[in-house]
């Protein structure tokens, strides 16, 4: 079997169980793949090459270990790894070697999984860009802050990585870069041994090929298996398009990809797919999410900020600052209000509708020299903790890919994985069907 480097996670997985393919062979496939292009792509922070060698022998002389059997992960360097260095894209935790895994890591490791390497994430997981690049165009973005994750599956370095979104990091790259990226429900998988920015907020989730692939990295990372198989949509649900509030930041590829998304919907759906407002209770998350974040990061990063502060970049230090002028009274008004909205989303999916679909993101990567793009029309899904997963429909006007992302009800992470297996089958580009 040639181009292992090309196979999905869930190709190389049912290859490695039964023994059509060494885990050895496919691991030295993505280190080839990272030798190549490593050097203008940089999503990379470290690589365990020897570690993860002697790994993947092991695995090919003992019993088929668990659901990711051989199969080599990027993981983001925001989650602790005890024989890998963690900075957490920041030069104060240079060298730092955790004591032990972060809960996902350990989980993934238990279940087979090979930690290739540490993928670059933004300085904590914030906005000030990194070295990578987009494996699309190597002048745009690949998006933030899970960066290194999204380019490395993108560009074929490796099956499967691990993402984190506090505001839009695992939707937003997932878009920029082509691939489908899966935040679950809030809580679904342990945040213990990921460096914190936003309790409220924080959520862990996978980058893959395709749906099947991040359901089995979710899978593994939570340690809920069920998820590894991902069941066929057996009733037709109810499914509308959501622009949400800040649908004047949308770009023209953005509306392309929501009326591709219309259509590939309609054909699943139990009928026409028109378009839904949230309730009123909604009306402010997008700020509320903002402030939350911003004041929970400004506690959460308080022994740097004291003890660091020239470590800090102009742009965190910013951001820092920001969040302390935010009162602790306006903080628990902004709380309250995501739970008032999220109880009136939680009826909104009980008597309305099964899905939403919505934008990942504005349009396509921006250009390096723009940042790393606004995590907009995300912010609100993730202050509500409700599953989401990026799928790529459309193309941007330089050709990038464009994205849309499916959203069901708290916990229903099984049945959406479901229904957007059903959806992407329905895409009329046949390339874009792959994605299933």
């Amino acid at each position: 079997m040639k181009d292992l480097e090309s196979l999905s996670a869930t190709q190389a997985i049912k290859a490695l169980s039964k023994r059509e393919i060494k885990a050895t062979d496919l691991l030295l496939s993505c280190l080839d793949r990272i030798g190549q292009k490593e050097s203008i792509v940089r999503a990379w922070t470290s690589l365990g090459k020897e570690n993860a060698l002697s790994r993947a022998k092991q695995l090919d002389k003992g019993a088929v270990q668990g659901i990711l059997h051989g199969l080599p992960i990027g993981v983001k360097d925001l989650f602790d790894t005890y024989d890998l260095p963690t900075s957490y894209g920041s030069p104060i935790y240079a060298n730092h070697y955790p004591a032990a895994d972060a809960v996902s890591v350990a989980l993934m490791r238990q279940a087979g999984g090979i930690i290739l390497g540490k993928t670059t994430t933004t300085e904590f997981a914030s906005f000030k860009s990194g070295p990578t690049t987009n494996p699309h165009d190597v002048h745009h973005t690949p998006g933030g802050s899970s960066s290194g994750s999204a380019a490395a599956v993108s560009d074929f370095m490796v099956p499967l990585a691990t993402g984190s979104q506090t505001a839009g990091s695992i939707i937003r790259p997932a878009s920029y870069c082509g691939v489908v990226g899966f935040k679950p429900s809030f809580g679904k998988i342990s945040v213990a041994g990921v460096k914190s920015l936003a309790p409220s907020l924080d959520t862990l989730g996978s980058f893959g090929r395709t749906i099947e692939d991040v359901a089995l990295g979710v899978a593994a990372m939570s340690g809920d298996h069920r998820l590894a198989k991902v069941e066929d949509l057996h009733s037709k649900p109810r499914i509308a398009i959501c622009k949400t509030s800040n649908w004047s930041f949308a770009q023209k590829e953005t509306s392309t990809a929501l009326a591709v998304a219309r259509h590939a919907a309609e054909v699943i759906s139990r009928g026409l797919v028109g378009d839904i407002k949230l309730p009123k209770a909604c009306d402010d998350l997008t700020v509320a999410q903002t402030r939350i974040m911003l004041s929970e990061i400004s506690r959460s990063f308080t022994f740097e900020r004291v003890h660091y502060p020239k470590k800090l970049s102009l742009q965190f230090s910013k951001s820092l600052h920001e969040g302390l002028e935010i009162s602790f009274e306006q903080y628990t008004k902004d709380l309250l209000l995501a739970s008032d909205a999220k109880a009136s989303v939680m009826d909104l999916f009980n008597d309305e509708i099964d899905i939403l679909i919505a934008p990942s993101a504005t349009g396509e990567a921006p250009p390096l020299k723009d940042g790393t793009g606004n995590p907009i029309f995300c912010r609100e899904w993730t202050l509500l903790g409700l599953p989401c997963i990026n799928i790529n429909v459309a193309a941007g006007p330089n050709g990038l890919p464009v994205g849309v992302q499916l959203i069901a009800g708290p916990g229903k992470d099984r049945f959406l994985l479901s229904a957007a297996r059903a959806f992407a089958l329905a895409l009329p580009d046949p390339t874009l069907r792959d994605q299933a």
